[in-house]
């Protein structure tokens, strides 16, 4: 089964406000159109209560300071044994395009983390296989090598860092 694991455990400082409970739910619809089998949400410096999550499981993550990487080890500690690998979504990215997914789930072949490519520049989503969820540095697992699927015709998630004004 592919798990998929949303990271919302940030501070969101930048934005001035917690972004993620505005973010979230736009996030998980399209998770929804996914073949995805379960998905995790990560909180840490805000909480999600009241936040609408459908189907998906909220993880309290106390170690969310660490880092991006701290986080998603609580994601994905949070999986049971029957998942093989795990969708990385992050909560500020509201135009995640569910084809996306699927294309990396498609087209990653063996690879133990691919990475979706917007005009040849790394972003989300990104495929973990279980071999290497132990081995995600408190920084991310960016600081590993992946295989990039290219999604060039496909619109990228979008990083929401300031809030519009």
């Amino acid at each position: 089964m592919i798990g998929a694991v949303v990271l919302a455990a940030g501070e969101a400082s930048r934005y001035g406000a917690p972004k993620q409970r505005l973010l979230l739910p736009a996030v998980l619809d399209r998770l929804a159109q996914t073949s995805v089998g379960e998905v995790v949400v990560v909180e840490g410096a805000h909480t999600l209560e009241g936040v609408e999550l459908g189907e998906a499981r909220l993880v309290r993550c106390p170690d969310w300071g660490r880092g991006p990487g701290a986080s998603l080890r609580c994601g994905l500690d949070a999986f049971g044994a029957e998942v093989d690998a795990a969708v990385v979504v992050l909560a500020d990215g509201p135009n995640l395009d569910p084809r996306s997914v699927e294309r990396l789930l498609e087209e990653r072949g063996d690879a133990p983390i691919a990475a979706a490519s917007y005009d040849g520049i790394r972003g989300h989503p990104v495929v973990l296989a279980r071999a290497v969820w132990s081995s995600i540095p408190d920084e991310g697992a960016r600081r590993l090598e992946a295989v990039l699927v290219d999604c060039d015709d496909l619109q990228a998630p979008g990083d929401v860092d300031f809030a519009a004004g």
